[in-house]
């Protein structure tokens, strides 16, 4: 049986969402950098994504969003083949990174990772000095150049660098929450890569961290491109460009993940074309 029509044209996303910053047109013909051409994803035998075809636009942001176990943070890991650490995986479909499968059998993940960048729900920084966080990746990938300069570039790119620039040999650990945060991004962007990935970078933040981290953002994508998971539409509509909505199908032996809407986010969220869309919008399911 089909769920009612929303009655209201009014969603609580277009309430909350920040208007100034949706208002801005977006550049045409903006370059794609992953072109995701899922048809299915299998840990083991189980389909856990099905269809799920979009674009990830040059140095826009793109935010998946959806109920719990939709898949947002399955595909999101499919972009840099995390999903694969320790599971048995199997893809029927491409993701292109710059027009090249990244699935095919000789693509080196070490390389891969270091083009396509991953910030985590939780922050994890190692358990060395703020300055040893940075340069790991650095030495990991042997890359060379000024360690100093490379890591005060990354710590002012992360908006980190006038708050630990006289601590850089104090652990990372002993920093605040979102201070830890921004210093995981610093350690992700000192690589370069073409793709930072974030998996729900803010849920363990305070509201002025998750702000700030925000503001980040927008900074950031002036170099790269971003795909942010998040369960908070708010931050959709402050933060992306572009909005994927993710729903979730009940089969034998778990749920199936995919591709509901794709497009610009003031869209998604203020004119969404999917009666699901709408719906989740409204917080009739979540």
């Amino acid at each position: 049986m089909s769920t009612p029509a929303p009655t209201s044209s009014t969603t609580p996303a277009e309430k909350t969402a920040s208007k100034p910053a949706r208002e801005k047109a977006l550049p045409q013909n903006t370059p794609v950098v992953i072109d995701t051409r899922i048809n299915a994803f299998y840990y083991g035998s189980f389909r856990a994504l099905r269809d799920v075809n979009l674009p990830i636009r040059e140095r826009q942001i793109t935010a998946f969003i959806g109920p719990s176990g939709c898949g947002k943070s399955t595909t999101l890991r499919c972009y840099n083949r995390l999903n694969e650490v320790g599971t048995p995986t199997k893809v029927d479909g491409q993701i292109l990174l710059q027009g090249r499968n990244i699935y095919d059998a000789n693509v080196d993940l070490v390389k891969l990772r270091r083009h396509v960048g991953m910030v985590f729900q939780q922050p994890n920084p190692f358990h060395m000095s703020i300055f040893d966080n940075i340069a790991f990746g650095l030495n990991l990938n042997n890359i060379v150049g000024d360690r100093k300069q490379i890591v005060e570039e990354a710590l002012r790119g992360a908006a980190l660098w006038d708050e630990v620039k006289d601590k850089l040999h104090q652990p990372g650990t002993s920093l605040s929450g979102g201070q830890q945060q921004r210093l995981c991004i610093a350690r992700a962007i000192a690589l370069k890569p073409q793709v930072l990935l974030m998996d729900e970078p803010c849920s363990a933040l305070d509201p002025i961290a998750t702000l700030k981290v925000e503001d980040l953002m927008h900074e950031l994508k002036k170099q790269f491109t971003i795909v942010i998971v998040t369960h908070n539409m708010s931050q959709a509509g402050r933060v992306s460009d572009y909005t994927a909505f993710f729903y979730v199908e009940m089969v034998s032996g778990g749920r199936t993940g995919y591709l509901v809407e794709f497009g610009e986010t003031r869209e998604i969220l203020h004119n969404p074309k999917n009666e699901l869309t709408q719906n989740y919008l409204q917080g009739k399911f979540g």
